[in-house]
Parts: structure tokens; C-alpha cells; sequence
């Protein structure tokens, strides 16, 4: 299949690529993610990201505008339910990239991480992928999960601290809110 992998860093695009490599699929990696901050975070996590699709040879789609402002427009007062919120945004844009531009398929790298909620981003891309007349290609990637960490290490590429947004990286060093955090969803579906 051609598929579209929706990509929130580098590191994190390690193990879902060589997956899908492995099963001979056709991979363009499609960086869109107006959650992360500050820009800096922005710009550093997407220079990464091109520096490891040109080293790997692979396609990379990237949406450079800073959409912060659109994020929070989302969010703000509603940052208990902000991560479904973050996740819907950036699935709907890959969703319609994928249509538009003849992909068989998409999938996220949010599959990847262990501290995502699995269950959540698969009834959103199953409801886009009926959307937008796709396959939505699910693997629960977090398999290999330390076998991506190694290997970014390995290819030392910058490995950011935090999921991407305002909260993430308030919980991430705001010691008083560390213990409120819910465990990260790690159960196997």
C-alpha cells in the first residue's frame, strides 16, 4: 500500500517506518503538529525530522506554518479533553492530505508512543478513514518502543522531553503535577 504516516518527531518515526518498510509498503511521512511549543520546540523537532528523512531516504511532507494559535483556539478551557482534541486535529489534516493526494492509506506515529491513549486515536482515525474513503493502517507499534529509543539515541538525533504542548511541557517539569498525571495507556488491545 502507499501509505501516509502522520509523524510527530523523528525519534518516533524509527520503529513505525522500518515496520512498514518491512512489509513493503510505500511510506511518505507527513509532519503536521500545531500543538508543539514554544516555536523553537517547533523548528528543532521538525529540523530533526528532515534531517533523518534525508538521511533514510524517505518522502517527507512537512506543514511549516506555526499553528499554535489555531491549537489553543481548540483547547483553551477545555484542557481536560485537550489530548482527543490535539489528536483529531492533526488526524483530520493527515486524513485529508491522504485523500487528496491518492495515498491507500494512513497511520500515525501516536501509535508509537506509550504515553498516547491507543484506544482514542483508533475511533478517530476509523471514523476519518470512513471520512475521507481510506484505509486507516493500524499497528500497535509500541512494540518497539525501546528499539526506537536506542536507535535515536544510536543516530544521536535530538530527543525532545515532552509530548509537544503548553501542558505537556508544564506537566513534564511542574513537579506539583507530576503525581496528578495519569499512568500512560500501555495495556495491549
Amino acid at each position: 500500500m502507499n501509505i501516509l504516516l502522520h509523524t510527530c518527531c523523528g525519534p518516533c518515526t524509527i520503529y513505525p517506518l522500518s515496520v512498514l518498510r518491512a512489509e513493503n509498503h510505500l511510506v511518505t511521512a507527513y509532519f503536521n503538529n500545531p500543538n508543539i511549543h514554544p516555536y523553537k520546540e517547533f523548528k528543532r523537532r521538525l529540523t530533526t525530522l528532515k534531517e533523518y528523512a534525508q538521511a533514510d531516504k524517505f518522502p517527507l511532507v512537512a506543514e511549516e506554518g506555526y499553528g499554535l494559535t489555531e491549537f489553543l483556539q481548540q483547547v483553551v478551557f477545555k484542557e481536560k479533553s485537550r489530548c482527543p482534541i490535539c489528536y483529531e486535529m492533526r488526524l483530520q489534516k493527515t486524513a485529508e492530505y491522504a485523500a487528496k493526494n491518492g495515498f491507500d492509506a494512513f497511520t500515525t506515529t501516536l501509535l508509537y508512543s506509550r504515553y498516547q491513549n491507543h484506544s482514542v486515536i483508533i475511533n478517530i482515525c476509523n471514523k476519518l478513514a470512513e471520512l475521507y474513503s481510506l484505509s486507516f493502517y493500524y499497528q500497535d507499534f509500541r512494540i518497539g518502543w525501546q528499539q526506537g529509543i536506542d536507535l535515536s539515541i544510536e543516530k544521536d538525533m535530538y530527543r525532545q522531553p515532552y509530548c509537544g504542548c503548553i501542558y505537556s511541557e508544564q506537566e513534564r517539569y511542574d513537579k506539583s503535577l507530576r503525581k496528578k498525571k495519569p499512568k500512560p495507556d500501555t495495556k495491549q488491545l
